[in-house]
């Protein structure tokens, strides 16, 4: 479809390009809002506010400290922690060091976390030391020399800090014993950097900026080589998608986002820090999204606009009875992304919020956004919108060739926003790009005439009934319409007869449901080869930090 039919949706304004050239590098957006917003809030965690400005002068030191280290333009530095300050703080000093940011899922095993600084060559680690003992099974094994340590308590001032960090570490025992004899403590990096010299690397918009690693659902992880010029084209045109809804922010008021995905995450670095940092936003940072209460405890206190969330979290939160002590009623955009948003979830939260859940699409290797519905529709679609801005998308057959409109193929994507390729992998580069520059998603996905996509599944999930394919999201979205489901899973397991089968893992909003009322409702709604072989009853779903269903985990047990 590279005659771009669905500009026609675009809501007025929206433009059908942006201009990735506008910046030279993701330090000069950075820069640029340190400066135009000094004195403005960027940062609230734990009611400590951190400015513009404050974020300007910290990273600048921790630049000038890493500098120190004898690291050199290009060198690879990792970022271990939920979201913190000290998260977006290390993420401008890497970048503007002139050195490449590796983000790093903090509930990593040691296993895991070796492979990632084996595999990217990270010198340097900033890490909070919740998780010190698992990087200090591992790190004779890999290339880090030197390790800066944060707590909880770093930037909250000494007494709050102190108290905190006591909490942490002696009443929640959340910080396991551990041996890192080297580590340099963050505010000691900040004393040091401060007093150290700071010499402005020449930075440009090629450069590798972030290597974001894959989850590694294909076989091992890999990184995803994402350019200054990938982040800043994302940035500019998720600024460019919401610009209809967060107009009606009034003058007076800052606009502020929640930021409850962890920052680790492309979805929550781009669409979350990124953009808040470009539009001079307030940032809320929550470093543990599970904890329900806690996150609707946070956010009472604030007056929110934007809510980029997973479908899990939309859930968790629009059943809690604690949701009315928010004030959603100031909510101009709520995206769903990563992974599928469910029709229940949707229409109970417009229910409760007034503000629809707009479904976006998007991958690591994408930076991540690369269609999202329009920010102005009050109706659940089902499908992941149009293309954004300076976006091309198409589906492709196993040959490679364009499917015709109507039939099913693997979505490809083009534009400014995708990855330059996997970090040292030319093999399973080319795996994934195609001679004219699309990069293939392993997506399936059909079309409609306006140019709206849906996700029928990945080619991996699909499961095979006798011949027939089941498409798991599907059956997803139909069971969690029954009104005793909370949320549900389903995957394909062997089985003598048919080859595979479907096998359906719930879990229960209303203890009575039975196994029965489960098939009866099946039956009515699903012909009979997508009917599940098993039920199953679960207290809960098994997911990754970020909430998507780790289905592979279900197929095991």
């Amino acid at each position: 479809m590279t005659d771009r039919v669905w500009l026609g949706s675009y809501p007025q304004g929206v433009p059908a390009d942006i201009d990735p050239a506008k910046y030279s590098s993701l330090v000069a957006l950075l820069e640029e809002s340190f400066r135009k917003y000094e004195s403005r809030v960027a940062y609230n965690f734990m009611g400590k506010d951190l400015t513009f400005g404050q974020t300007d002068s910290l990273s600048l030191a921790v630049a000038a400290y890493l500098q120190g280290l004898g690291l050199v333009k290009g060198d690879r530095v990792a970022i271990m922690m939920p979201n913190v300050p000290q998260y977006p703080i290390a993420v401008a000093a890497i970048l503007r060091a002139g050195f490449v940011v590796v983000n790093v899922n903090p509930l990593y095993t040691a296993r895991e976390l070796e492979h990632q600084l084996k595999d990217s060559g990270s010198k340097a680690i900033i890490i909070i030391e919740n998780f010190a003992h698992t990087l200090e099974k591992c790190i004779a094994a890999t290339p880090v020399k030197h390790v800066v340590l944060c707590s909880m308590g770093d930037r909250l001032g000494l007494l709050k800090g102190t108290l905190v960090n006591y909490v942490v570490r002696n009443v929640k025992k959340m910080v396991p014993a551990y041996n890192l004899p080297h580590a340099v403590r963050f505010n000691e990096v900040v004393a040091r950097g401060t007093k150290a010299p700071f010499k402005r690397p020449d930075i440009k918009a090629d450069d590798v900026a972030v290597l974001q690693y894959t989850g590694g659902t294909t076989g091992v992880s890999k990184g995803a080589v994402l350019l200054h010029r990938n982040v800043i084209a994302n940035t500019l045109q998720s600024e460019a998608w919401y610009a209809p809804a967060m107009a009606k922010v009034p003058a007076e008021q800052q606009p502020t986002t929640v930021c409850a995905l962890p920052l680790y995450h492309v979805f929550a670095f781009t669409v979350g820090m990124m953009l808040s940092m470009r539009t001079g936003g307030k940032l809320i940072l929550i470093p543990n999204p599970r904890d329900i209460p806690g996150v609707l405890k946070e956010l009472s206190k604030h007056t929110i606009h934007s809510f980029p969330a997973v479908n899990t979290l939309f859930n968790g939160l629009a059943n809690h009875p604690d949701f009315h002590t928010v004030d959603w009623s100031h909510l101009k955009v709520a995206v769903g992304g990563g992974t599928a948003v469910q029709s229940g979830v949707a229409k109970l939260w417009f229910e409760k919020t007034g503000c629809p859940i707009c479904e976006g699409y998007g991958l690591s290797e994408t930076s991540p956004t690369v269609s999202c519905n329009p920010i102005t529709s009050n109706e659940y679609t089902g499908t992941i919108g149009v293309p954004l801005p300076s976006t091309y998308m198409k589906l492709l057959d196993d040959d490679g060739v364009e499917v015709a409109e109507g039939q099913s193929g693997e979505i490809a994507i083009k534009g400014p926003q995708v990855m330059a390729g996997y970090w040292q992998r030319p093999d399973e580069t080319a795996k994934v790009m195609t001679p004219d520059g699309y990069f293939k998603t392993g997506d399936i996905g059909v079309v409609d005439a306006r140019g709206f996509f849906k996700i029928v599944d990945r080619k991996k999930d699909m499961i095979l009934v006798s011949g027939f394919n089941v498409f798991p999201t599907e059956l997803e979205d139909v069971v969690t319409q029954m009104p005793g489901v909370l949320e549900c899973a389903c995957v394909g397991v062997a089985d003598a007869k048919s080859g595979e089968a479907v096998k359906l893992v719930i879990v229960k909003k209303d203890p009575n449901l039975s196994e029965e009322d489960v098939r009866n409702f099946c039956k009515e709604n699903l012909t009979g080869y997508k009917h599940p072989k098993v039920v199953e009853f679960r207290a809960e779903l098994p997911k990754t930090p970020v909430g998507k269903i780790l289905r592979r985990e279900l197929r095991e047990k």
